[in-house]
């Protein structure tokens, strides 16, 4: 990951944080791929996804996530929980079109397991 891919993923965290979240793991990898966040939100584990893109020309940060890759973080987080135990969970994505906390658009429950 480039530095400002790495710096995106710190304010992310730091934002979420600000709302009241937890940071429980960062870079979670797996064979499947990898998890940017997972974070504690009340009783619910939360994957978060950090999408940094300055060229809007391709789509921006939201057109980058794809159903594959939506796919691989799906898989990745049911192989955590089924290591660390079940329990209630959502995926989020946090985009971003500079590496700054005002920069920062939250997205609550992206995309869903089913």
């Amino acid at each position: 990951m480039n530095p400002s891919g790495a710096e995106a993923e710190l304010v992310a965290a730091r934002y979420l944080q600000q709302q009241g979240m937890k940071v429980i793991e960062r870079n979670y990898q797996t064979r499947y791929g990898e998890i940017d966040l997972i974070m504690q939100d009340g009783s619910t584990l939360v994957f978060v996804e950090v999408r940094l893109r300055s060229n809007p020309g391709f789509g921006g940060a939201a057109m980058s996530i794809t159903p594959a890759k939506q796919k691989k973080i799906i898989r990745s987080a049911e192989q955590y929980l089924q290591t660390h135990g079940s329990t209630n969970c959502r995926f989020d994505v946090v985009l971003m079109q500079s590496a700054h906390q005002n920069d920062i658009q939250w997205i609550t429950h992206a995309f869903d397991a089913g």
